[in-house]
């Protein structure tokens, strides 16, 4: 019996190896990319004051929506009034002055310029029609010298009053007029910058919205100081909402403005959005590329979810495949030199390790493109494949059975000491 017992120890068949396949087979893929973003307005406004006063009243609460435009608070402004009443009264003397230089002092000048000009003209006239006739009386003996030299120094002095009075005429017409126009037109437009700068300051002291939106801040209370430059109310229009992500170059290339993506916060309903934005350059701190993503206006404030400033996951579909053959995620292997493999159930029993070459892959079905290597309806072992060597003797083990190690020795030991 020992030498019995002896031989069919020599003799114990190879243990089999229990593993789980997966058929390869056709199946639509898509291509998933899921990044960390955070969530923004699509358009906000942190609204400043341009001049120090004390507030004097809020018109709208936290919370409220409102409309562009519209008065969302009251700075004081009683001094700012009187400046316009004041600038304002100026600029309506500066109007009055400019009126009456356009319609009574110049046209004034210009008709007393004339009128001197023709008397000048008539005297000189005369002093030349006496000088013509003393010069004749002169010849004939009837008249003496010195008459003469003095009708002749008096039409001089016709002559030159009419030269000097012709000369401002041209003048007042040619320049003078203009001159005086100019600079009444100057006095009207000085007037009115200076009224139109004092209204100004006092609409600054009205801060509306410059859009429509949701006032999200308003840190200071009726009675404080609003100081300039700081802000006092911020409006954010939430219509829609944008997440803004940083991925990495490779994955940067595979996206364009359009592509389909979701927004979801806290594992929360993902929201539809669309890639609005490609940043064409890298971030010189991360060197990755920022990309933007906008929710449609019916998803923005869908179930108050998307909150601006959330943090959010963001998912993009990168590629798709219809009719891929695919195969499990866990049935791939990587080799020490960077190959790819996975392990055929053949119809004889036997783990083969074939290279194969992969696609896209599905992180939602746990499934990977095999564009070669494979062929459509044959098992890769999907369970135990990393630790199988090409050859191995394999046994298909239902889903959800559990694997008895060295169950099939034992049985046959059973067995053989029975019949021992």
């Amino acid at each position: 019996m020992v030498g019995c017992k002896g031989g069919d120890e020599d003799k114990e068949p190879t243990a089999l190896v229990s593993v789980q396949v997966a058929e390869v087979k056709p199946t639509d893929l898509s291509q998933t990319v899921t990044v960390d973003a955070v969530l923004w307005p699509v358009n906000q406004a942190a609204i400043t004051p341009k001049i120090s006063a004390p507030v004097v009243a809020f018109h709208v609460p936290r919370g409220a929506h409102v409309k562009k435009g519209e008065l969302l608070a009251t700075l004081e402004n009683r001094d700012l009034a009187a400046g316009v009443t004041e600038n304002k009264g100026a600029f309506e003397q500066a109007e009055a002055v400019y009126a009456t230089s356009t319609r009574a002092s110049i046209p004034e000048d210009v008709q007393k310029s004339q009128l001197d000009a023709q008397q000048a003209k008539e005297n000189l006239d005369a002093q030349t029609k006496v000088v013509e006739s003393r010069q004749q009386l002169f010849d004939q003996g009837a008249m003496p010298r010195k008459d003469l030299d003095t009708a002749k120094v008096a039409y001089v002095q016709a002559k030159a009053a009419y030269e000097q009075a012709a000369k401002h005429l041209q003048f007042v017409q040619n320049g003078g007029e203009g001159q005086a126009l100019k600079s009444a037109q100057g006095q009207l437009t000085q007037a009115k910058g200076k009224y139109e700068g004092a209204a100004a300051q006092l609409a600054y002291s009205e801060i509306r919205s410059p859009i429509d939106g949701v006032v999200t801040e308003r840190p200071a209370y009726a009675g404080e100081m609003a100081a300039a430059g700081t802000p006092l109310i911020t409006v954010m229009d939430t219509s829609a909402i944008i997440a803004k992500a940083h991925v990495s170059q490779d994955i940067a290339a595979q996206l364009k403005v359009g592509d389909a993506a979701t927004i979801s916060v806290n594992g929360g309903e993902p929201v539809a959005a669309k890639i609005s934005q490609v940043s064409p350059a890298l971030d010189p701190n991360s060197t990755t590329v920022e990309i933007w993503a906008t929710t449609g206006k019916e998803g923005a404030g869908k179930n108050g979810q998307l909150r601006p400033g959330a943090a959010a996951k963001l998912s993009i579909e990168t590629a798709h495949a219809k009719g891929a053959l695919a195969v499990p995620s866990n049935a791939l292997v990587k080799t020490d030199e960077g190959k790819t493999t996975v392990a055929v159930a053949g119809t004889d029993n036997v783990a083969h390790v074939r290279e194969v070459q992969t696609g896209i892959t599905d992180s939602k079905q746990s499934l990977v493109e095999i564009k070669s290597g494979v062929k459509a309806g044959e098992k890769v072992i999907s369970n135990a494949a990393y630790a199988l060597p090409d050859g191995t003797k394999i046994k298909i083990q239902a889903a959800g059975e559990e694997e008895k190690p060295g169950a099939d020795k034992d049985d046959k030991d059973d067995k053989k000491d029975d019949k021992d």
